[in-house]
């Protein structure tokens, strides 16, 4: 599981290490968001570390892990400042884009 190289985090989320830790071994945490690009839409979303806990995501796991948030409010508001950062960076709201530009690895899939 690969996480963006500047991790979006919200507000609330307490040891972030520790979070990035659990989630690399499959572990859960109610209530716990995480925002993601996945390699087979193409695109963020947004999605509970239950889900990413389940036998189909350890095998495949989303392409890059961009942001966690505490709760769903939160998650929100951290896809709102990465649209912010991505119009003042590029004029677009292109959000993969964006964030693809920045760290190439993690969205090698986006890139042509």
């Amino acid at each position: 599981m690969k996480f963006y190289k500047n991790l979006y985090i919200g507000d609330t989320v307490k040891k972030p290490e520790r979070l990035i830790k659990k989630l690399k071994c499959h572990k859960c945490k109610p209530g716990f968001l995480v925002i993601a690009y996945m390699r087979d839409t193409e695109r963020l979303e947004i999605c509970s570390s239950l889900l990413l806990a389940q036998w189909y995501y350890k095998e495949n796991p989303p392409c890059c892990i961009v942001g966690l948030a505490n709760g769903r409010e939160e998650a929100f508001a951290l896809v709102e400042k990465i649209a912010e950062d991505a119009l003042a960076a590029t004029g677009e709201a292109d959000l993969v884009q964006y964030l693809a530009q920045s760290d190439p690895e993690g969205f090698s899939a986006k890139l042509r």
